[in-house]
């Protein structure tokens, strides 16, 4: 995870602040959350456990910060451009390194890697349609934007749970549905930071 912030800074600029309350308020609320532990008790490995793995692993963690980036955003607390997947994957960098020291002794692949691989691609891929939501006037936009918003949570959760269930076939499909809009939002960084290379 953070590798993956340094490349993005590397491939994008980016005047938005909120960093160092970002790290900070990550840090408060993963020590809150690994002190208070889960919230929803799992069970076997049916329909508790992706709900477990839903609230506590897996969303959770991700959607906090990007909430509390919007109301920052809306209320004008945040100045500069508005960079909700910055602040999300610098939220997450004190949480998953209290949490890879609670799951180390697990020395489980699905917790140590995969947890992490979502937790981005989810903070990449959301924003990635916000953003489409804020610069589209196209309600054809909007409205496929909005359901991604809204399906990525799951995808990513599915994934957990089947690869958590040795599911391998169908954690692949819904791995691969999760990390789709990271690529792409991948991809047209790249671009554009090309395009502007060529530019000057």
């Amino acid at each position: 995870m953070p590798m993956f912030y340094l490349f993005r800074r590397s491939t994008e600029e980016s005047n938005s602040s909120g960093g160092i309350w970002a790290l900070l308020l990550g840090s408060i609320i993963a020590l809150i959350q690994f002190f208070l532990g889960d919230l929803i008790s799992p069970g076997g490995f049916g329909i508790s456990r992706w709900v477990s793995g839903l609230v506590d692993i897996v969303v959770l963690p991700v959607m906090i910060p990007l909430f509390l980036y919007f109301f920052l955003v809306l209320f004008k607390i945040v100045m500069g451009t508005a960079d909700f997947t910055n602040f999300t994957l610098l939220w997450l960098i004190p949480g998953a390194g209290i949490r890879a020291v609670s799951w180390s002794s697990a020395n489980d692949p699905v917790l140590l890697v995969l947890v992490p691989v979502l937790w981005t691609a989810m903070a990449v891929g959301i924003p990635l349609f916000i953003r489409f939501i804020m610069v589209s006037y196209k309600w054809s936009i909007k409205i496929p934007s909005i359901l991604a918003i809204l399906c990525l949570p799951f995808m990513a959760a599915t994934a957990w749970w089947a690869f958590y269930s040795q599911k391998f076939g169908l954690g692949t499909v819904f791995l691969i549905l999760t990390l789709l809009p990271m690529a792409v939002s991948m991809i047209i960084s790249l671009l554009k930071t090309q395009t502007e290379g060529n530019n000057i």
